[in-house]
């Protein structure tokens, strides 16, 4: 972890540098491999699923069969908590409901706008180090609160050719209507594309290492929405001398054990805390199972001192980080000034970890710094909003002119032609 101490605001721009690697020659692997998915459909995925996954598949639809196996092995405890984290993002979501109201806005004239669902939606689910099953309800649950008609989940398989069992478990929670044992660029390729297994979606959702960020960018182009770009995992968290020691160190080293790209910044006005929390941070993760991930995580890490909570608000806002825990005394009044964050975590027990699994917060966010334009997943990443608009004969006779005029000093003599025949008519 790299320590800095009372920087000048001109050094921020330095402290918010994200871990960055070339991705030339992954962006051309994820290339060969798009192009092949969408040349050669389903051959072409399980040829991919056998060379990078080790398992050959005869099917790439999970059975009805598979589903029932896997409700088996999920212990109680966890289909449990499963339903109570369903509960809490169904009831956070279904408050986000959009309806529209007409608006006249002239005489004669209304409008409005019509939320509408996007028909296919395709969601991606790592599998690799760590099964992200909560995902699954973070991402179908608002699709199916929206009313998409088809939900469509990739998550690859294991070398036994199964998904994991809490994943399945999780997608028949939410209602996934199709789940297929794909993962990685050829998940990507073959929700963008479509083969003669997997329908083409409109658009995809999901987190992935960087292969699966670099596909879903490059199909975004051409081909499929994508809910946002992404890079890995990051957490802020604003201390001062009145916090638990503990819980900041347990909650910097939470999204340090995501992946080795990972960063974690701590902004604290107390040098004291600064000292604690290194010492407790050093302690806790030897502790831990994921321990070399998170220690190669902490080497991309920031622990900044700053002088008062201006400052750290001031370059929490800078780095505009993925989550912001806000472990401060005042933390109502400094939650008032933040601009830039994905998700924001207050006071001592606010752990990011809640609104990763169950508070009902989306946590499917902004990384890298793309918190400065995006905000997270959430109801309206699943709708179109349509606009309409009625005139009458009132509304050609207020606004026509107006029309007119502005459409021939655009020189658009057939925009100006199509409400100048109504002008004509109404005015007669």
């Amino acid at each position: 972890m790299n320590i800095i101490k009372y920087p000048k605001p001109e050094q921020y721009a330095s402290i918010c540098v994200r871990p960055h690697i070339d991705v030339t020659q992954l962006n051309a692997t994820v290339r060969s491999v798009l192009d092949d998915v969408k040349a050669n459909g389903d051959e072409a995925v399980i040829a991919y699923e056998e060379k990078f996954d080790k398992v050959r598949l005869k099917s790439l639809l999970v059975s009805e069969k598979e589903l029932e196996e896997a409700e088996k092995l999920v212990s109680q405890e966890l289909k449990e908590a499963l339903i109570l984290a369903h509960k809490g993002i169904k009831r956070f979501h279904e408050a986000q409901c959009f309806n529209g109201e007409k608006v006249t806005t002239a005489n004669g004239v209304v409008c409005w706008q019509k939320s509408i669902a996007i028909e296919k939606v395709g969601l991606y689910i790592p599998g690799g180090t760590a099964p992200l099953f909560s995902t699954v309800l973070m991402l179908a649950t608002p699709a199916k609160i929206a009313g998409c008609k088809e939900i469509v989940l990739c998550t690859p398989p294991n070398k036994e050719g199964k998904v994991n069992p809490a994943i399945l478990m999780a997608a028949k929670v939410a209602g996934v209507s199709k789940i297929f044992k794909i993962g990685g660029v050829q998940a990507i390729g073959a929700m963008a594309y479509g083969t003669q297994s997997v329908p083409k979606v409109y658009k995809i959702f999901g987190p992935g290492n960087q292969y699966v960020m670099a596909a879903k960018q490059q199909v975004s182009l051409h081909d499929v929405a994508i809910d946002m770009p992404a890079g890995p995992s990051e957490v802020c968290v604003i201390a001062d001398e009145t916090s638990n020691t503990q819980y900041v160190a347990a909650d910097l080293l939470s999204q340090a054990e995501h992946g080795i790209d990972s960063q974690v910044i701590l902004i604290t006005t107390s040098e004291k805390m600064l000292e604690e929390v290194v010492k407790e941070t050093n302690r806790q993760l030897a502790l831990l199972p994921r321990k070399e991930i998170a220690e190669k995580s902490l080497d991309n890490s920031q622990f900044v001192l700053v002088k008062d909570k201006n400052e750290a608000m001031a370059l929490s806002n800078a780095y505009a980080p993925e989550h912001l825990i806000i472990a401060t005394s005042d933390f109502e009044q400094l939650s008032d000034k933040v601009v830039n964050a994905g998700s924001v975590f207050l006071g001592t027990f606010a752990c990011e970890s809640a609104g990763d699994y169950a508070s009902g917060t989306n946590h499917t966010l902004p990384t890298h710094g793309y918190a400065l334009a995006y905000n997270g997943v959430n109801l309206d990443s699943y709708n179109r909003k349509v606009t309409f608009q009625h005139l009458t004969e009132e509304g050609v006779r207020t606004i026509g002119p107006a029309v007119v005029c502005m459409a021939e000093n655009e020189q658009l003599e057939a925009h100006a032609n199509a409400m100048r025949l109504r002008v004509n008519d109404v005015i007669r």
